[in-house]
């Protein structure tokens, strides 16, 4: 989810962090083990599913406002995925939906566990975001740019956090506040604590957010995982730390077999189990034929950008938009077209005959 390449390449890094005090010792040990991780790993079996937002929502508050929320295609479009063999999504929240309606917003949001749950489909939430748009506000969302992609995404927090010294305390009882509703339900895989920090030119800057969100799972201490994967090898120091302190290790790669076999192949010094989530850019030729089986084969979590064609048009290109909204001649993510028929029917093919023997 950015407007780059990205490629993990060998990453040498040390694991572990230097502890600057006794708080942060206590709060270090409560990491999970690599023997308890590989465990865990263990049980899940194969997993292999899509970052998800259903079609007739923008963005994440889109999705989650109580105005928006729309269960019925929630419900149409994770049936479309449970029939291809998916058995996890991978889902992002927003604070502002949680911040205008706590209890409203954590209903919903076991509403949706209780969809995915019936399709045999686990999720994985996300909390922070720097991707895409700075700035964002409740209520109606915005209609999508024609030819766009992700015209309507928002960060989260974004900017603001550079602005408004109270919002830390926002996000800080945010985030312990529904990891303390859903520490120990099992229809969550895992938590993906920041997607893609330092993104949109912040670099370090988002270090402090990064730590402070570890700090504030590591309180609650939920039964699942909790994670922040690496996805640009020149943010040295933000890997570093997100590498010494997850319980699994999560990463992006949107680049050929060959590049993400050798991204693989460098993250598994750490000895964790690793799942990918996010993959899969035709353009790019990070695409199923090839990546997939990979996936499989390394016994790696194979979680891909969209599932159906919708209001974030991330069936465009990052960085080749097509003002009139024309139809892309290749899509760059997705899986399905709004009426569920397969983009192209040979990938359906190929995922299905991935996963339906598990």
């Amino acid at each position: 989810m950015k407007k780059s390449i990205i490629l993990i390449a060998s990453i040498c890094l040390l694991m572990g962090c230097k502890k600057t005090n006794e708080n942060e010792r206590c709060l270090e040990s409560k990491q999970w083990s690599v023997e308890k991780a590989n465990e865990w790993y263990a049980k899940q079996g194969w997993l292999r599913g899509c970052d998800f937002i259903p079609s007739t929502a923008i963005n994440q508050l889109e999705m989650w406002q109580a105005e928006t929320f729309d269960t019925a295609t929630i419900n149409r479009e994770l049936a479309w995925a449970e029939a291809i063999g998916l058995n996890c999504m991978r889902v992002y929240l927003h604070h502002v939906a949680w911040e205008v309606d706590k209890d409203g917003f954590k209903n919903r949001v076991n509403q949706y566990l209780n969809i995915a749950d019936q399709h045999g489909i686990k999720t994985i939430f996300v909390f922070m975001d720097d991707c895409w748009n700075p700035t964002y506000t409740s209520g109606k969302q915005p209609e999508p740019k024609p030819g766009v992609h992700n015209s309507g995404w928002v960060r989260d927090p974004g900017d603001l956090i550079f602005q408004d010294s109270t919002l830390i305390t926002v996000l800080e009882d945010y985030v312990k506040d529904v990891l303390t509703d859903f520490q120990n339900d099992k229809r969550i895989l895992l938590w993906d604590l920041y997607n893609e920090p330092g993104n949109s030119n912040y670099g370090n800057r988002s270090l402090p957010l990064v730590q402070k969100v570890f700090e504030w799972a590591w309180t609650i201490r939920p039964s699942q995982p909790v994670s922040v994967g690496v996805w640009n090898e020149n943010l040295t120091e933000l890997n570093a730390y997100q590498l010494a302190h997850s319980d699994i290790t999560t990463y992006h790669n949107y680049s050929t077999v060959e590049a993400h076999q050798a991204a693989i192949d460098s993250l598994r010094k750490y000895q964790r189990p690793l799942i990918c989530t996010e993959y899969m850019a035709r353009r790019n030729n990070s695409v199923f034929s090839t990546i997939m089986p990979m996936l499989k084969r390394e016994n790696v979590g194979a979680i891909n950008w969209g599932l159906v064609a919708g209001k974030t048009n991330t069936k465009y290109a990052w960085d080749e938009p097509i003002p009139d909204g024309s139809e892309p001649a290749l899509w760059f993510h997705e899986i399905f077209r709004s009426d569920g028929t397969p983009y192209k029917q040979e990938e359906v093919d190929l995922i299905k005959s991935l996963t339906l023997r598990e």
